[in-house]
């Protein structure tokens, strides 16, 4: 005789167990249909993915804008000193004013370049859970635990696919400059300046 389920009844995957990093994170739960994510709220019907990734920063990217600037800076300061001796020769004092403002300068936008290039090098790679609505909006989460993750995409394609399924867990922010970073896919990100916790529309 075959055992058959009463109807409406789930076998609903538990959310993984809470990673001892995550205690201060922010709270990641489906409730009434709605996947909240901190404070905002995506609902189920509209999440078109969920997916882990790798979110690797653009090193190489970084290092060429760095040679290139830095070829510009030095090119323009050789040209102005060039032209500053040249042209100052009848007064060496203003000369001299004007070649030292173009070095200062220069080695001041050097300085910068450095620092953000530096940024970017020191970029750790984060293993995130990205969530994409049919609209523009993505979430993105992170964990010290990427099989963490990995569960969890199970759990929140289960709440897809039975709505009425609730659970709570805790994740970490993600915290990256976008700009640093290779996003995968083209994403349209929204919210905050700078860092991106949660993007939404």
């Amino acid at each position: 005789m075959e055992r058959t389920e009463p109807p409406g009844h789930y076998d609903i995957p538990p959310p993984p167990p809470v990673p001892p990093q995550a205690a201060r994170g922010i709270d990641l739960r489906v409730d009434k249909r709605l996947l909240w994510v901190d404070g905002a709220a995506y609902p189920l019907r509209n999440i078109t993915r969920v997916y882990t990734f790798t979110l690797t920063p653009r090193r190489k990217d970084a290092a060429l804008l760095f040679l290139k600037r830095l070829g510009i800076i030095l090119s323009v300061a050789f040209a102005l000193t060039i032209l500053g001796g040249v042209t100052g020769l009848a007064s060496q004092d203003m000369a001299g004013t004007i070649i030292t403002l173009v070095w200062l300068g220069s080695a001041a936008a050097i300085v910068f370049s450095v620092v953000e290039l530096v940024s970017v090098l020191g970029a750790p790679t984060q293993y995130v859970l990205a969530v994409e609505t049919s609209g523009p909006s993505i979430a993105m989460v992170t964990s010290p635990q990427p099989q963490y993750l990995d569960q969890l995409v199970g759990t929140i394609v289960h709440a897809i696919e039975h709505p009425d399924t609730q659970f709570q867990v805790r994740v970490d922010r993600l915290l990256v400059n976008p700009r640093n970073y290779y996003f995968g896919d083209n994403v349209n990100m929204y919210g905050g300046t700078g860092n991106v916790g949660v993007a939404s529309a």
